[in-house]
């Protein structure tokens, strides 16, 4: 998988220097609900409707943070040692707490259902790891511990989800506002929400129309507006304008107690704090949520996701649950313990200046790629703030199927990603530029001008 993780030990002679195996505190249980007697409360004692709920510690207290790499630490080895310390006491504290369990059904069935933020009954669980990767999304998106709620999804999709949901708690009679190239989780959303949603037309960018979308907002100004905001669109990675969606809410007389705003970042949320010039998402500005996924930029081996939001709106669609011992905000129930552990890893690993140089390396692959194919008389397009390139779609489907491409209509595209490099990309090249020969032997190549615009055709009108 590209930019999969791989978690490495520390040698035995940095780790024992780092790592008290002793060092295991242990963990109260919570308190046990009596009667007014003073008696175990049983359930046949206590009316439902009078039952406190105890819930689980607050894991803020105990979570393990994400720190910046210091400038030396790969000849020192320090940040490696801790980290393999803190992985050390973790599996020591997971076999404590699966003893009991069956071996044969999964070594550490590790699982964090529930509020990330309260322990729940199940002790299985990576919270202090998740906790401290959201704390370092917090961190990124400027907004205070204190004032944001999220949790690791499963996937983007997840993130979309529960973004929607939140603005429809917040605004049950809003509209739902997304352009066309939004992604279909997007629309999905509007289906399962059962609410009513406005798509809004699309520059050739991908960019939203913000002169079609203050159209369709005056159409429908009775209504409050929930506004989906591309932080790179599926096809083409186009970033929409958030400033320019905030001034045209403004313009149109939407008040911030009447408009949501959720930031889809699935690809180049993480990747956009590290570009010069790109309009910033921060909670600094009135947005609802982000969300972006943890499997495509940060490399995770397994499909997941953060999404973070302001904590004055989740609490619209919390509650507590008793079974579980904590509080439910999720879309789904049990969510996958390994998740965050990797993401903790890998931002310990990088940090900010890691992350800033693979942004860096992927926009100037991706400008290779695009000029590549450009000189071999291919139409091709990159957006400014992005490392998708576009292009004509290949005619032979075997290709495709070889190079894993996305296809839409007459267009496809690659994600230039950390782990493509100049080389895999000159062997894309070369194949393609070899086979189109022959495709094309007896047929003019496609216009594809209405996709990526004219400047970007390669086709005989267009060159």
């Amino acid at each position: 998988m590209a930019g999969a993780v791989e978690i490495k030990t520390a040698s035995p002679k940095v780790t024992r220097r780092n790592f008290d195996p002793t060092a295991v505190v242990p963990e109260p249980l919570p308190p046990v609900v009596t009667a007014a007697n003073g008696e175990d409360a049983g359930v046949d004692k206590l009316d439902k409707k009078s039952r406190e709920i105890v819930l689980g510690k607050n894991v803020h207290t105990t979570c393990f943070a994400v720190t910046e790499p210091e400038a030396n630490d790969e000849f020192t080895g320090d940040k490696e040692a801790y980290m393999a310390g803190v992985l050390a006491r973790y599996r020591k504290s997971l076999m404590e707490r699966t003893k009991h369990h069956l071996a044969q059904l999964q070594h550490f069935s590790i699982n964090n259902l529930g509020d990330p933020f309260i322990e729940s009954n199940y002790g299985v669980h990576s919270r202090q790891f998740e906790v401290g990767v959201l704390d370092w999304f917090a961190r990124l998106w400027e907004i205070e511990k204190n004032d944001y709620w999220g949790y690791i999804t499963n996937c983007g999709t997840e993130g979309n989800l529960h973004g929607i949901l939140v603005g429809r708690e917040v605004f049950p009679d809003g509209i739902l506002y997304a352009s066309r190239e939004s992604h279909y989780s997007v629309f999905k959303a509007a289906r399962m929400y059962r609410m009513e949603c406005v798509k809004v037309d699309t520059l050739i960018s991908g960019e939203i129309d913000c002169a079609d979308f203050r159209a369709k907002l005056l159409a429908n100004k009775s209504k409050p507006a929930i506004i989906n905001v591309n932080i790179g669109t599926t096809v083409k990675g186009a970033v929409d304008d958030l400033d320019l969606v905030i001034q045209t809410l403004e313009g149109c007389g939407f008040s911030r107690d009447r408009f949501y705003i959720h930031c889809d970042g699935a690809l180049f949320g993480l990747m956009m704090p590290f570009v010069k010039r790109a309009p910033k998402v921060s909670f600094k500005k009135p947005i609802g949520s982000v969300s972006v996924s943890g499997h495509k930029f940060v490399g995770c081996p397994m499909p997941c996701g953060v999404q973070i939001t302001r904590m004055e709106h989740v609490n619209a669609l919390s509650s507590n649950v008793e079974y579980l011992a904590s509080r439910d905000a999720t879309i789904m129930g049990s969510r996958n313990g390994h998740a965050p552990i990797f993401l903790w890893y890998t931002l310990n690993r990088k940090g900010y200046n890691g992350f800033a140089k693979e942004v860096q390396k992927c926009l100037r692959n991706a400008h290779y790629l695009k000029d590549q194919l450009r000189a071999a008389g291919i139409g091709a397009m990159l957006n400014e703030l992005s490392s998708t390139v576009v292009f004509e779609r290949p005619r032979d489907e075997d290709f495709v199927r070889r190079w894993q491409l996305a296809c839409e209509g007459n267009i496809a595209h690659v994600v230039v990603m950390p782990s493509v490099s100049i080389e895999k990309l000159d062997v894309f090249l070369n194949e393609l530029v070899k086979n189109r020969s022959t495709w094309y032997q007896e047929k003019q190549p496609p216009c594809i001008a209405a996709d990526i615009g004219k400047e970007n055709c390669a086709c005989p009108l267009h060159k």
